[in-house]
């Protein structure tokens, strides 16, 4: 509390004596259909001309938004759910679109796929805000040009880079509950006619909700551009994330007594481990060179490495024993990416896009076994290198203004299950200007992760070898209409798809835990989204998805009990088809941004999360586990806001609330073990309220 006086007071006193700056206006509206998008072809097209539904977030709607991470900005956009492991500082953000699982998205910066190779996943919390410009999410199948994974849609993240005869200079600091600091810096400009640089700093710590939930994390990226027209555009990008955070697990049950062994503190009623605990040091290197020799032709090469490393610690307490054995791992990804496009538009209308793509992974994990007192007993390492090689062709063919087609197809050779196929279909119809008529097909892919294939054996867990990959469909239909001078703008789009082989962990026949093939995951759905404005300084968004997902999967049902007691190799079960795990089927997001003309901008944002379901297999207190109970997360609203006041051409101050009404919710079940043994199931618990105040200067 007194660190937050020292912060919030001072700005306060700063917000009422200098004379507010007059507001950054909005009140010409957004020429939507006609946005830029990059992401749907790989090529520049305007909104209208891509025959998917997208979403497209600015640097203005970043800087107004009152969230301080990439995930809270995007969280229920039409299609959008955000999940998150609870509310400690280092839990990591997912992007599941139109239900699909979070390896089901690939996430990119500036090019450079972010998403785990050892879990398919990208962690978009990693991601500093502070340093992007622009997002576009591109719903609907993409693996024809981005490959294995891109199955719900792609996501590609554009960081901030240098403007011609100006230079940039941003410095915020702030401070709020729970003891979160945040400090970035970032600087930018043209060295010269053609040379520019974009420089981004940032540090954010903070000791979280609850006990071993606090984080800290550092990061910097740079930008290079070299703008020599047409002939040749080169960029150089590269950033480093290096983090560390507690790992508290779900909350115990209420009335926990805290528990510790031979005066180390193992858990209490916050947390149900003291001890557990995980880090990151990921660092990205990518370059672009684009040039256009002749008017029809564009040549793309593209090249990137990524080195990811992740590490876990985990003690547990054993009542045998009466001490605390656990695990140290580290899994490590040397990531080899490089690709080439040619774009041809010899004539009117017509356009070809041809592109090779190869992708090296070096994947090593290594599992340390730890005695009662930490010390190290025995170690496993696994280590694999995979690689993909792509081919694939895309024509886009426009006959007239109001029609166009475009049909392509993409053969991906892997180095484990073999090669996939997979075709992409796509129509605009353009009736009225304002008007446009979206359909797409395509097929997807999602490569089994060395995770899944290479893991090693330690008894309980372990990889398999034999899996194929996730195949399926993606089609959407979508309308989009812009009315009274672009200050209304609705979308609505249908959309279903199906995914053969899912693959899950669960038991196998002996009880340990493997990645598996299930039979299908299918769903279908709605989204509606409404852009309303500016009028009377004001803008209202409103965005609601509706989604029916199913997954057939094993439902165990309990035995008679006899003697000798049934081996784990006689389970028995059922496959049914049931709704899927942990996706809600409502989701809603309203957002009102209102700023008057003496500098003062507000924004506020609800957000409304359906009921989730979640499955476990029990057992009551005999041998074996052999019974599926179903679970339920309730259904939740939360609200948030953020205050900003423009104090003259340079400083800003702001003041932000997230779940102003501290609603309790869980965003995950998980199993408390207390000193007995006994597992109970527990939640994870979300983020309470929280206040946060900063103050920025910008040049």
């Amino acid at each position: 509390m007194k660190r937050a006086v020292k912060w919030v007071v001072p700005m306060l006193i700063l917000f009422l004596t200098i004379v507010p700056a007059p507001a950054q206006t909005r009140d010409e509206p957004a020429v939507i259909l006609d946005e830029i998008v990059v992401t749907a072809t790989k090529t520049t097209e305007v909104r209208k001309d891509v025959p998917n539904a997208v979403i497209i977030v600015d640097d203005l709607d970043i800087a107004e938004f009152p969230g301080n991470s990439l995930g809270t900005v995007l969280a229920n956009d039409p299609g959008i759910d955000l999940r998150t492991y609870g509310d400690y500082g280092g839990a990591g953000e997912e992007i599941h679109i139109r239900g699909m699982s979070g390896n089901a998205s690939q996430v990119y910066v500036n090019g450079i796929s972010v998403n785990s190779p050892s879990l398919g996943l990208a962690d978009v919390s990693r991601i500093p805000l502070n340093s992007v410009e622009r997002i576009e999410v591109v719903k609907g199948s993409g693996s024809l040009l981005y490959g294995s994974g891109a199955m719900g849609g792609t996501v590609n993240i554009t960081t901030k880079g240098p403007r011609r005869d100006r230079m940039d200079l941003k410095a915020e600091a702030g401070y709020g509950t729970e003891n979160t600091c945040r400090l970035s810096v970032e600087q930018g400009m043209f060295v010269t006619d053609s040379f520019g640089y974009y420089l981004t700093v940032s540090r954010h710590e903070t000791d979280g909700f609850r006990d071993n939930s606090d984080l800290e994390h550092n990061d910097v990226s740079l930008k290079l551009v070299y703008d020599g027209g047409d002939m040749l555009a080169v960029s150089l990008y590269g950033d480093y994330v290096d983090r560390e955070y507690g790992s508290p697990g779900v909350k115990p049950p209420e009335g926990t007594q805290a528990f510790s062994v031979n005066g180390v503190r193992v858990y209490n009623d916050e947390a149900a481990s003291l001890l557990d605990h995980a880090g990151d040091e990921d660092g990205n290197l990518g370059m672009q060179i684009v040039s256009s020799p002749l008017e029809w032709m564009e040549i793309t090469l593209r090249g990137s490495f990524s080195s990811l490393e992740s590490y876990n610690y985990s003690r547990y307490y054993d009542s045998w024993a009466g001490d605390l054995p656990g695990t140290e791992s580290r899994v490590a990804n040397d990531v080899s990416d490089g690709e080439a496009l040619l774009e041809l538009t010899p004539v009117g209308g017509f356009s070809l896009l041809t592109g090779v793509e190869y992708r090296d992974i070096e994947w090593e994990s290594r599992t340390d076994t730890l005695d009662g007192q930490g010390g190290k007993l025995s170690e496993v390492k696994e280590n694999a290198d995979v690689y993909t090689r792509g081919v694939f062709s895309e024509m886009q063919y426009r006959p007239c203004s109001w029609f166009k087609l475009l049909a392509g197809a993409r053969h991906e050779q892997h180095s484990v299950f073999g090669y996939a196929v997979v075709p992409r279909y796509g129509l605009v119809f353009n009736p009225l200007e304002h008007t446009v008529l979206k359909a797409s097909y395509g097929g997807h892919f999602n490569a089994p992760t060395p995770n899944d294939l290479f893991w090693p054996d330690d008894g309980y867990t372990k990889g398999n070898p034999e899996l194929k990959p996730e195949t399926g469909w993606h089609t959407d239909v979508t309308i989009e209409q812009a009315l009274f001078d672009d200050r209304l703008f609705v979308t609505l789009t249908y959309f279903g798809w199906k995914i053969d082989d899912k693959i899950q962990w669960g038991p196998d026949s002996a009880g340990v835990w493997t990645p598996q093939n299930l039979r299908k995951y299918t769903a279908k759905g709605q989204e509606v989204g409404v852009k309303l404005g500016p009028f009377s300084n004001m803008t209202v968004a409103l965005n609601y998805t509706h989604t029916d997902a199913v997954e057939e999967n094993r439902d165990y049902t309990r035995q008679d009990y006899g003697w000798p007691p049934l081996l784990p190799a006689d389970f028995r079960y059922t496959w049914v088809e049931r709704r899927a795990a942990l996706t809600p089927e409502h989701l809603f997001k309203g957002t009102l941004t209102w700023w008057t003309d003496f500098g003062t901008t507000v924004t506020v944002v609800a957000r409304f999360v359906g009921d989730r379901l979640w499955y476990r297999t029990e057992t009551d207190g005999t041998y074996p586990d052999t019974k599926t109970v179903e679970y339920e997360l309730d259904a939740y609203w939360t609200a948030d806001c953020r205050i900003q006041q423009r104090l003259n051409d340079h400083w800003l101050l702001s003041l932000q609330g997230n779940n102003i009404f501290n609603k309790g919710y869980d965003t995950y079940y998980g199993i408390f073990y207390d000193s007995t043994g006994a597992g109970t199931v527990c939640g994870f618990p979300g983020a309470g309220r929280s206040v946060y105040a900063s103050l920025t200067y910008d040049f």
